[in-house]
């Protein structure tokens, strides 16, 4: 299909649920003044995460999801599972927070659309115990022989609504009415640059005038916990602050610190946003993506990240040096952060590349999976709302294997409105979006 090239595509709502809070001046007062919010979790009991730390949402609990967040969909809290719960939450506040007027009952709002992303959401144990005890053979061991006829039985009759990846994008569609297009993607990390770089094109495409576009996810769960701690992710605090542990790019870097959260975005057209005054962040520029591996030698994110971000430039139309800061990836692994930051020095050249500002947000928030990229989005445009780049949290010691200019200790004043925010995953999914901040 087509694309409009010259339409601009307007930001006009945040909606952020995280570790540093569930509003837009909470979050960048908790930016600007180097506020942490990773900390002990007691979403469930147990030693894992090490240390059992993490970016814990603490304030979007029970009580708040039914008086204030999930207000709306209260009815529905009961077959959403937490990641379900942050992203459909989000949602609601951008557009609370975008102006945009509440649909009536009789509307369908077929110029709205949404492009939601999310993990694979897991049962916690406890929700699967009875159907797999139902369904033990004779020596005690759960069977699929045994699943159909007496374990499924046994599982609450919703169970399968509350953990598709797709239900965030379907509560979000039927609380707005929105009657466009509508689209769930799974794509882990990489999910926060792909869901505004998709709304874009279908904004561009004429198939939409506007789009709810966000992401979620929630690696404080049990199972998660335990899977990325054995396959030795996670970085083990041992009894340092847990404040501190998250060292993105840094020679003594150990791993990520895992979090939740989610980030959801109003976009619309120009055009659209001026004749409602709405207020406007800034503009999707442009959206790269690439994916490599073989199967040989596995996944390759520094080529990943390469192509991504040479793809987003050219759609932009834009040229590496016009990019004022990068917003890294930086989940703290040994392996990632160099391999990122070798794609960095290649598509920016050794000059460039040694001299663009490069910082990481997840020392804040945690690394929540799918929902990362776009809180890194949202911390980006309050940097830059600010005019200044915020700082990658506990980074003291450079590595030689990431010669970067990372920012750090104080916010980094600038006046350059353009950015660049790349996500990558374990699998050698990358993904790039380009910002221009208003």
């Amino acid at each position: 299909m087509n694309e409009s090239t010259n339409q601009r595509i307007s930001i006009t709502g945040m909606g952020i649920v995280s570790a540093c809070g569930n509003d837009i001046d909470t979050v960048e007062k908790a930016l600007l003044n180097g506020e942490s919010g990773i900390g002990p979790i007691d979403l469930f009991p147990g030693a894992t995460p090490p240390g059992h730390i993490g970016g814990q949402c603490h304030e979007f609990n029970d009580s708040t999801m039914k008086k204030e967040y999930l207000k709306p969909q209260r009815k529905s809290i009961k077959v959403m599972c937490r990641d379900i719960q942050l992203g459909v939450a989000s949602a609601n506040l951008a557009l609370e927070q975008s102006g945009m007027e509440p649909p009536k009952a009789d509307e369908d709002r077929t110029w709205l659309g949404v492009e939601f992303g999310a993990d694979l959401m897991l049962s916690p144990p406890d929700v699967l115990f009875d159907a797999a005890a139902a369904s033990r053979n004779a020596e005690g061991f759960p069977t699929d022989t045994e699943w159909g006829g007496k374990g499924l039985p046994k599982l609450e009759p919703l169970w399968l609504l509350k953990y598709l990846p797709n239900m965030p994008a379907c509560h979000i569609s039927i609380y707005a009415r929105a009657c466009g297009p509508s689209n769930s993607l799974t794509l882990e990390d990489a999910n926060g640059n792909l869901t505004l770089g998709e709304s874009l094109r279908i904004i561009r495409r004429g198939q939409a005038e506007a789009m709810i576009a966000g992401t979620t996810g929630a690696r404080l769960h049990v199972i998660k916990s335990i899977n990325l701690t054995g396959l030795n992710e996670v970085a083990d605090p041992k009894g340092a602050d847990p404040k501190t542990v998250l060292k993105p790019f840094d020679k003594n870097r150990q791993g990520e610190v895992l979090g939740e959260g989610a980030c959801a975005f109003i976009l619309e057209l120009e055009s659209r946003a001026q004749n409602r005054n709405a207020n406007v962040y800034g503009y999707v520029r442009g959206i790269g993506s690439s994916c490599v591996r073989t199967v040989k030698e596995g996944p390759n994110p520094r080529q990943a990240v390469v192509n991504a971000l040479r793809a987003a430039l050219k759609s932009a139309g834009i040229q590496p040096e016009d990019v004022g800061h990068i917003n890294a990836h930086g989940c703290g692994s040994i392996k990632i952060d160099a391999a990122e930051a070798a794609a960095y020095r290649e598509v920016f050249g050794d000059d460039l590349g040694s001299k663009i500002p490069v910082t990481s947000l997840k020392p804040f928030f945690g690394n929540c999976g799918s929902g990362s990229g776009t809180l890194e989005i949202a911390g980006s445009i309050l940097g830059l709302k600010n005019g200044v780049i915020f700082p990658t949290l506990n980074y003291s010691t450079p590595d030689p294997n990431c010669p970067l200019n990372i920012v750090h200790g104080e916010p980094l004043k600038t006046d350059n409105k353009i950015f660049v925010n790349v996500n990558v995953t374990r699998a050698g999914q990358a993904s790039a979006l380009v910002v221009e901040c208003a």
